[in-house]
Order: C-alpha cells, then structure tokens, then sequence
C-alpha cells in the first residue's frame, strides 16, 4: 500500500522560507507524477504544483518564481521549496501521487498524504 507522509510546515514571517517533504513509501515515487495542494478553512483545495516522472514542472500563477518543487528518488522524496512567502499562502499542505507518464493536470490523484500546516504571519 502506498502511503504519503508530509512535512515540513510552521509559522514564518512574510518573505520568510519554508521547506515542505513528502516521503513516498510502498511504492517507488518516479513512477508517480507527484503534486502538491493546499486548503484553507472554508475554501476548497487548491492546486500548488505538480512534477512529472521525467522532472517537468508546472505551478499554480500566483507561486511561480517563489515555489519550487523537486524530487529525489534515490529518497523516495519530494520536496516543495517556498520562498518569499505570502499571508496568504497560509494554510494545510498535502503532497499527492498519480500512477502517470507526463505532468498531470488534474485533480484525481491515486494517493494523497496528510496535511502539514503553513502559517504565515505579516
């Protein structure tokens, strides 16, 4: 059974950095695309990042330039590098993994981790 644990997430001042981990076991994570979400109270879960068996990336708007994600597969990890952080980018992240060849665009991923939180203050 493949299972996902996150983390990573605190509190951090604006324009602070933040490193977020997703362990991969039960399965080896180059075979997944691998995305990373987040949700606030309230407000449905949205789309961070995604990366592709093969490397290729691709970012919400709103965090492309501050976030990058990577992977390590001799870790069975990925990461998800924040910087210059947001208020606004407050809330639980969860990492996600897809049995899929290419980036993955969607939403219906195949295993999801719990979520780690990220608070931002101002």
């Amino acid at each position: 059974q493949v299972q996902l644990v996150a983390s990573g997430g605190g509190l951090v001042q604006a324009g602070g950095s933040l490193r977020l981990s997703c362990v991969v076991s039960g399965g080896t994570s180059r075979t997944f695309a691998m995305g990373w979400f987040r949700q606030t109270p309230g407000k449905e879960r949205e789309f961070v990042a995604t990366i592709s068996s093969g490397d290729t990336t691709y970012y919400k708007d709103s965090v492309k330039g501050r976030f990058t994600i990577s992977r390590d597969n001799a870790k069975n990890t990925v990461y998800l590098q924040m910087d210059s952080l947001k208020p606004e980018d407050t809330a639980v992240y969860a990492c996600a993994a897809k049995y899929w060849s290419g980036l993955y665009y969607g939403r219906t991923y195949d295993y999801w981790g719990q979520g780690t939180q990220v608070t931002v203050s101002s």
